[in-house]
Order: structure tokens, then C-alpha cells, then sequence
């Protein structure tokens, strides 16, 4: 894929606004959002500033002048938002030199791949993550600022927990028990069509899922698999 057809799914879609996203160090998808409008196949090719001194242990603020650089490849259609918006992640690029800053993920995950190359380990490496996650009804926690206590409160229906609770249209008695919740169907396993909708969503954004099921925990706890790739492409939702 290259800029200009970037430039034509944004004129087909009626694209409202472009979403460039990276990951910090830590983890944390950041984004900055730009009307479409301002967009066109040089800025997709020269990229866009940001301060990269608001980043947590990034940049002191005399030397916060940073690249967000599109990788073209990995432009999405957001498929949540109210307003058309494209979304692509960007390598972050020291301005003063041009080259992939030392702590961004994607810049690491491309000199680790060089290096395999270069060394002689190996010519490809291959990834597949496996996450898990839990899907709670409701979670309140505070740190006891002012008040003296602290306290976390979670609330899900299928809690183990919630067998005596009142729930909004009856408590039907359907849930696993402690370490009860592999794979058992519905309606124990009560998240079984949201998943296959996060499947959906997830390969409509371009990374092929091979299996959802109900995880071992109560309370929620799911996996989605994702097919393996490499790291670069990984991090970039590209179909294999």
C-alpha cells in the first residue's frame, strides 16, 4: 500500500479524520487525531510532530521535537468511531537525526529483526501473543485520599460470587464456579457472543483470529487467539 492509496480509502470512505497512533515504552497505545482535510500523500510521507516530552520517560522538553511517521501498511477504518476516521501506526522518529527513537517498541522490534539477520541466528522469528482478559459488569476502586480507606469493588454477573445477588431480570443460577470456567457452553459461558463479536471486529481491523473460548476463572476471564506473525507485523494488524 502506499500514500496515494491511503489518499483513495479516504476519498472512498468519506473519511472525517486520520488517527495516528504509536505505542510508549510501557505499553500505552497513544493517538493524535487530524481532520482529513489536512492530509495529503507528502504529510503521509514526512509525518506528524509531537511533544514527545509528554511521554513518560521519553523526552526532556529541550529536546521534545518528535516524528510520528505513518507506516502506510497498517491503515484501518476504525470501526467504533462516530465519525469515519483511518486509523495508522507510526514509527517515532528522532527529529534531529531521522532515525527510530531507541525507545519506541516498533523501532526496537525492527533493529532486533536486523540483528537476527545480521548475526546469523535465524531469518524470521515468529510471534503469536495469547490474550487473556476478564469482562467485568462494573469496577470501582479508590485510594483513600481524603477519606481516610481504600477499597476495590468488582461486579460481574457471572461471578461465582453473585449466585445470591438480585440481578435485573432474575438470577438464573448460570455462572462458573471457582476455577470452573473452561470451556463450558452457554449459558455458563454468558460471553460467548460478545467475543465472537470482538473476533469480528478485531478481523475487520485486519489481524486474523484462530480461536475464542471461556478461560479457567470466573468472574469473566476470556482468551481470543491471534494468529502468530512477526514482530514487526505484530504490532502493525496486517492480514498474513
Amino acid at each position: 500500500m502506499s500514500a496515494k492509496d491511503v489518499m483513495k480509502i479516504i476519498k472512498d470512505n468519506k473519511v472525517k479524520f486520520i488517527d495516528f497512533r504509536f505505542t510508549d515504552t510501557k505499553g500505552k497505545e497513544q493517538h493524535v487525531s487530524v481532520p482529513a482535510h489536512t492530509i495529503n500523500s507528502e504529510k503521509l510521507e514526512e509525518g506528524q510532530m509531537f511533544d514527545g516530552s509528554s511521554i513518560t520517560g521519553w523526552k526532556p522538553i529541550n529536546e521534545s521535537d518528535m516524528i510520528m511517521k505513518p507506516d502506510v501498511e497498517t491503515a484501518v477504518l476504525d470501526p467504533f468511531t462516530e465519525e469515519s476516521t483511518l486509523n495508522i501506526t507510526c514509527d517515532i522518529i528522532e527529529s534531529n537525526d531521522m532515525q527510530g527513537y531507541e525507545k519506541d517498541p516498533r523501532s526496537i522490534a525492527k533493529r532486533a529483526e536486523a540483528y537476527l539477520n545480521k548475526t546469523g541466528i535465524g531469518d524470521t522469528a515468529y510471534f503469536g501473543n495469547e490474550p487473556e482478559f476478564f469482562i467485568f459488569d462494573s469496577v470501582k476502586w479508590d485510594t483513600g485520599f481524603g477519606l481516610g480507606k481504600a477499597f476495590y469493588e468488582i461486579h460481574s454477573e457471572e461471578a461465582d460470587w453473585e449466585s445470591g445477588s438480585d440481578l435485573e431480570g432474575g438470577n438464573k443460577g448460570h455462572r462458573p464456579r471457582i476455577k470452573g470456567g473452561y470451556f463450558p457452553v452457554p449459558p455458563i459461558d454468558s460471553l460467548h457472543d460478545l467475543r465472537a463479536q470482538m473476533c469480528l471486529a478485531i478481523e475487520e481491523m485486519g489481524v486474523p483470529t484462530e480461536v475464542h473460548h471461556h478461560e479457567v476463572g470466573t468472574a469473566g476471564q476470556c482468551e481470543i487467539g491471534a494468529l502468530f506473525n512477526t514482530l514487526v507485523k505484530k504490532q502493525m494488524r496486517l492480514k498474513s
